[in-house]
């Protein structure tokens, strides 16, 4: 056995840490060290630790920051579609939809455990039926249709089972809401003041000054065509023009390279069943009271022949409401035992009192729509488009992807254009759309995309390179290589159109000193040292016509050839008194003659007693709103919101 050789310089250190590993001291280091490894690595959790990461309570239920942070996106994307793509949004802004976002997610958690609480639910029934009833979801032949629901879904961000929990959410808030309401009555004597207050007609003496009629006014000299020209530089610049390429992809242009299967189509079929047939509907009459007593009461009555107009007043009196539901399908009914209570019904039948977390349902069928089908031919032309609609969508999507990275190769949009078999257009028009020849400038995408297309062209900054931008429900490649920037147009070019404007500033300023002096001249009568109305109006060079009686918002004939814009300051004065306005033909004086009371009808009391009652029906909303976020005790979390806020 050959010898070890001799232990070197590292051999005798390892011989040492040995030996000190043994000892208390060494221990204790490697305790700490293990300790600061630990620590370290679960530092995110310690430092959480006791911190809640809800952004808000209610009842308990938390609200997560994702939650919170997706539904202020949804709202300020649905804002910017309504402000359009010039707006950017700043700081206070974010924050403002963040809190509102925040509170419309508390108000649902409320309202939900309040229908837990009452035993309000939806079946899959109402669920569908309400989904498929919304007039944005439905095609061109009015049948519902997917691709226009997964677009919704996609432009808000949703899974389907968001929109599921959302339509289940609205169903509830219905009946929940639709109780509330319904017990909102206009006291009688507030109703007749309303009416009356409506109603009240007033007469009026009226002196007319229109500027066509105005006297002629002395020829202007070149400096003062010159001066009005520098002092009103917006009527007489040229507008801001952008030039552009322009391509779009959208789903119909999509549309012929797309190709759908038979077995496509017959899975189509087997997955909407639904939509085989228009089904039956049944025209429902219902009372809702408090008691089984007053329900039995009012079914008694009505199989006894009483009309709605009778049952009404006999529900109205035992403390409930009668009401006419409309033709409705089964699914539509989101209470179940009420459902099959009522299409178990011949026509003309009434049910028995049905009870529900509302009170007690009488219910009757005063006309039956039997259930239509669909040809098959039909139904499976219908569902080949809606299909390759649907189909048009995702690849206009996929589409878009691969045009944007062609762009950002390098690529013009003329180029890519080209590649991707699409339209191109170089253009430069304003925000009217319009070249600088004032006529209208062609764009690919016909009516349905121009709007769009010009504010997308507007809202990209010049030069800064090709791009795709979404318009509509389509997508435009686009380069905006230039702004041409507003500029007053050269005096000699635009002479004879100053010459008109100062003509006509000229003539309503005339106009406009007349009526005024005939109004200061007539202001102090009804025993203040006034002129009488009329003979200053003959002073002023004008007749005055008595005009009237016209009620507070009457429009076109019903105003008694009152000028619309004389009638809120009419209703403010006193019979003698004097008022003045601009109208759209020049200016008016007035001196209200006489004020009658309103006639009593009871159309007039009958339309005052449903805006009161829409109005109190919103109160209670609202203060139901109110209680049900009290009863749930809610908590926010005020240090995260910042986060919520959407950038």
């Amino acid at each position: 056995m050959s010898e070890l050789p001799p232990a070197g310089p590292a051999a005798t250190m390892i011989t040492a840490f040995r030996r000190l590993a043994g000892t208390w001291f060494a221990r204790g280091l490697f305790v700490l060290l293990v300790l600061s490894f630990a620590v370290w690595g679960i530092e995110d959790t310690i430092r959480n630790f006791g911190r809640d990461n809800a952004v808000a309570r209610v009842g308990g239920d938390p609200i997560e920051l994702a939650e919170a942070q997706t539904a202020a996106r949804r709202e300020t994307q649905r804002l910017q579609r309504q402000l359009g793509p010039r707006f950017e949004p700043n700081e206070a802004f974010r924050q403002a939809v963040a809190r509102r976002a925040l509170d419309n997610l508390i108000a649902s958690r409320a309202q939900d455990r309040e229908a837990r609480r009452l035993g309000v639910a939806a079946s899959v029934d109402a669920v569908r039926a309400y989904t498929f009833s919304i007039p944005a979801f439905r095609g061109a032949d009015g049948q519902f249709s997917p691709f226009l629901l997964q677009q919704f879904m996609r432009q808000n961000d949703m899974t389907e089972a968001d929109f599921t929990r959302l339509v289940v959410s609205d169903l509830q808030r219905q009946q929940l809401v639709g109780a509330v309401r319904a017990g909102a009555r206009a006291p009688e004597t507030l109703t007749k003041l309303l009416a009356a207050f409506a109603g009240e007609r007033r007469v009026a003496e009226v002196a007319e000054f229109p500027l066509l009629t105005a006297p002629e006014v002395p020829e202007p000299t070149q400096a003062q065509l010159e001066r009005f020209h520098e002092n009103n530089p917006a009527q007489f610049s040229s507008p801001e023009y952008r030039e552009a390429a322009v391509a779009l992809l959208s789903a119909e242009i999509l549309l012929p390279k797309v190709e759908v299967s038979e077995a496509e189509i017959d899975a189509g079929l087997e997955a909407q069943r639904e939509r085989s047939g228009a089904p039956e509907r049944r025209t429902v009459e219902q009372a809702l009271v408090k008691t089984k007593e007053a329900a039995d009461a009012i079914r008694t009555a009505w199989t006894g022949g009483a009309n709605l107009e009778a049952i009404t007043a006999q529900a109205v009196a035992a403390g409930g409401a009668a009401l006419e539901m409309g033709a409705v399908t089964r699914a539509e009914m989101p209470v179940e035992n009420i459902a099959s209570a009522v299409f178990a019904l011949p026509q003309g039948g009434v049910s028995e009192p049905i009870q529900s977390p509302f009170g007690w349902h009488v219910m009757k069928v005063t006309a039956i729509q039997a259930a239509a089908e669909i040809p098959m031919e039909t139904l499976r032309a219908q569902t080949r488009e809606t299909l390759a609609r649907e189909k048009a969508a995702d690849l206009s999507f996929e589409e878009a992807n691969k045009l944007e990275d062609a762009l950002s190769g390098g690529a013009t949009v003329e180029e890519a254009a080209k590649r991707f078999d699409l339209e191109s257009t170089r253009v430069t028009l304003d925000r009217q759309g319009n070249g600088q020849d004032g006529r209208p400038v062609a764009l690919p995408g016909g009516p349905a995309a121009r709007a769009a297309l010009i504010e997308a062209i507007f809202a990209n900054p010049a030069g800064s390179g090709p791009r795709v931008a979404e318009v509509g429900q389509a997508f435009a490649a686009m380069d905006v290589s230039n702004a041409i920037p507003a500029a007053l147009r050269p005096f000699a070019s635009v002479e004879a159109e100053v010459r008109r404007a100062w003509t006509l500033d000229a003539r309503r300023r005339a106009q406009e000193e007349r009526a005024t002096a005939l109004m200061s001249a007539a202001q102090g009568n009804n025993g203040q040292g006034g002129k009488d109305f009329t003979e200053a109006a003959k002073e002023a060079g004008v007749e005055p016509v008595r005009m009237g009686p016209a009620t507070r918002d009457a429009e076109g004939p019903a105003a008694g050839g009152i000028p619309a814009e004389l009638l809120p300051a009419l209703f403010t004065l006193k019979p003698g008194e004097v008022t003045m306005a601009t109208t759209a033909a020049g200016f008016a004086v007035a001196k209200l003659v006489e004020i009658l009371p309103a006639e009593a009808s009871p159309e007039a009391v009958t339309r005052a007693k449903t805006e009161v009652e829409q109005a109190m029906q919103e109160d209670l909303e609202a203060q139901f709103a109110a209680a049900l976020r009290a009863r749930a005790e809610v908590k926010i979390n005020e240090a995260l919101m910042d986060q919520v806020a959407a950038r």
